[in-house]
């Protein structure tokens, strides 16, 4: 990727059409399917101690896949807000479906909260273009918390320090990056592979 501005996981600012502001969140809106007000997650899942972190998602769509894909692998979900979107938007729940009763999300109201909230030794594996390590390369723990940044600026310097390992998708030129939630897909089947997570067939 050489030659071309590195940037966390995006798309072009032009696609953020439609965005609509932030819900309070004092409602757990169309989340409170998935949701525990007093902050533990309903059941556990076969991904084993894997997990997701989506940091200010902007597209509600993708937010869905994502809670899908995290669903079907039985990995809890840590949803770090402020979001782009309400969060029961028909665009989110067009694209998780009917999954809810199988998804274990936790929402933060803020990057501190999540970071107070996180059980350690827990690393923080951040999925950026600014990696210093291909995918392939990097040996996933079964505690991991994949971190996906936000789609229209991916996430700031700050979080990028707080994070335990930096991680790249190798693209060949010149795509600049994958759409968030395939990046995610991808990461989290590594993981999976890795630490032998996958559920039973």
């Amino acid at each position: 990727m050489s030659g071309v501005a590195a940037r966390s996981y995006t798309v072009e600012e032009a696609e953020l059409c439609d965005r609509l502001p932030q819900k309070s969140s004092t409602s757990a809106g169309w989340l409170g399917a998935w949701y525990n007000p007093a902050g533990r997650f309903w059941k556990p899942g076969n991904g084993g101690r894997l997990r997701l972190a989506l940091f200010e998602p902007d597209i509600p769509q993708n937010t869905g896949a994502l809670l899908r894909l995290a669903a079907c692998f039985g990995v809890a979900v840590d949803l770090i807000e402020p979001c782009g979107f309400l969060l029961d938007d028909r665009r989110l729940k067009r694209a998780a479906l009917d999954y809810s009763a199988l998804a274990s999300v936790r929402r933060h109201p803020s990057w501190a909260a999540f970071l107070a909230g996180r059980a350690l030794p827990s690393r923080l594996v951040l999925m950026t273009t600014k990696g210093d390590m291909p995918l392939h390369r990097f040996a996933f723990a079964a505690d991991d918390t994949i971190l996906l940044g936000r789609e229209s600026a991916g996430v700031p310097a700050a979080v990028h320090r707080a994070a335990d390992a930096r991680i790249v998708i190798p693209l060949r030129p010149p795509a600049r990056s994958l759409n968030v939630a395939l990046a995610g897909a991808v990461a989290l089947a590594e993981a999976l592979r890795q630490t032998g997570a996958f559920p039973a067939p």
